[in-house]
């Protein structure tokens, strides 16, 4: 049984009907049109056959010898080429069908990066204008080889799922597009982290948007992208196009894990090149833990210095009153000084967890 794209490729009529129907209205043979033409005959018939395409020379050669303007045999070809082509990068994109598999396709619809459609064809081809690539080739290129590319610069070839993965870190650049940074400003950025470090601890209901703008002033895009089953990544940190992207996913929703991974993505910004790219909790590149440890290192100092801990420590046993005391006077969230203090093992994982803050991106006030 004939598929939908084979039946519209029979019903497509090549230029060449037109030029058989009128010479044959006007008791010309296909011999006498290449004759008066001054070409092959074989060439014709391949030009009738739509085998051959209409050329700017042979359009005004049929408007000698037929009287019908070179324009129309023009127009009339290029609408022709272009039905054709459509038709056969259907039938192209429909064998894509396992490259489109592996994406979590429903995901990506309900959040609006892809069209609300199942026809397999159209999302394929709506997937290469979502990275930005003329096929799955260029994808594979860009996102799995070993060696390094322009675009991107780490394989995840070794990922859980390098397509969920990729899709989520490119979502992140569609929204650095969208966002109006001034040029990148290390030392003010730098110096921003302070007046970060108190909205981290005032928590004002828009903190979200506000932390944005002090970034874009500094030259950095923070973003909030939603995560994708099997990309269990929770931030990210490169140069894209000139701009460096701070991208969070908000996959812990807490404010100790929330701030943290901020300022540990912060930190690479500082201290580390344009060339780096930083991706948290992903299993299967390439880790350079040394510059991992610096980015540690910076956030816990920049939440809590190593000598307000020391102060926290010494007046063990704590309460949750104490830590809210301690919150207060240095101006750091209680969430997170639990959090430090719980991954120190200072104090069981079950204490202090009512200080944490939830937090969620992504309700209506911060869809982007």
């Amino acid at each position: 049984m004939a598929t939908t794209l084979e039946i519209a490729k029979s019903l497509l009529s090549p230029p060449g009907d037109t030029i058989q129907e009128h010479i044959d209205f006007i008791g010309m043979s296909q011999a006498e049109l290449a004759e008066r033409m001054g070409r092959p005959k074989e060439k014709i018939n391949d030009i009738i056959k739509g085998r051959e395409p209409i050329t700017t020379a042979t359009a005004f050669q049929l408007e000698k010898v037929l009287g019908i303007p070179a324009s129309f045999w023009l127009n009339s070809e290029k609408s022709y080429r272009k039905e054709l082509y459509e038709l056969q990068q259907q039938e192209e994109l429909e064998k894509e069908k396992d490259w489109l598999a592996a994406f979590p396709v429903n995901e990506m619809r309900k959040f609006g990066w892809l069209p609300d459609t199942k026809e397999k064809h159209v999302l394929v081809d709506s997937l290469l204008k979502f990275f930005c690539v003329a096929s799955t080739k260029e994808w594979e290129r860009i996102y799995l080889d070993e060696e390094v590319s322009v675009a991107f610069r780490v394989s995840l070839a070794h990922t859980q799922s390098p397509h969920a993965i990729s899709a989520w870190l490119r979502r992140g650049e569609i929204q650095a597009k969208e966002i109006a940074t001034a040029a990148f400003d290390k030392k003010k950025f730098k110096e921003a982290l302070a007046a970060i470090k108190e909205l981290a601890f005032i928590m004002p209901d828009n903190f979200a948007q506000q932390l944005q703008n002090i970034c874009a002033k500094c030259g950095v895009a923070l973003v909030f992208t939603q995560s994708l089953p099997k990309a269990p990544i929770c931030g990210a940190t490169r140069w894209f196009h000139n701009k460096p992207i701070i991208q969070l996913s908000g996959r812990y929703r807490t404010n100790d894990h929330f701030w943290f991974t901020f300022f540990h993505e912060a930190a690479h910004l500082i201290l580390h090149g344009k060339k780096d790219i930083f991706l948290e909790n992903v299993q299967g590149t390439e880790i350079d833990q040394e510059k991992e440890e610096e980015a540690n290192a910076f956030a816990a100092k920049i939440l809590l210095t190593e000598n307000e801990l020391q102060q926290i420590i010494d007046v063990a046993p704590l309460t949750e009153e104490m830590i809210y005391t301690f919150a207060e006077k240095f101006r750091t969230p209680a969430g997170v000084i639990v959090g430090r203090l719980q991954h120190l093992k200072l104090i069981p994982f079950s204490f202090g967890n009512a200080c944490r803050q939830k937090i969620d991106l992504f309700n209506e006030a911060l869809q982007q």
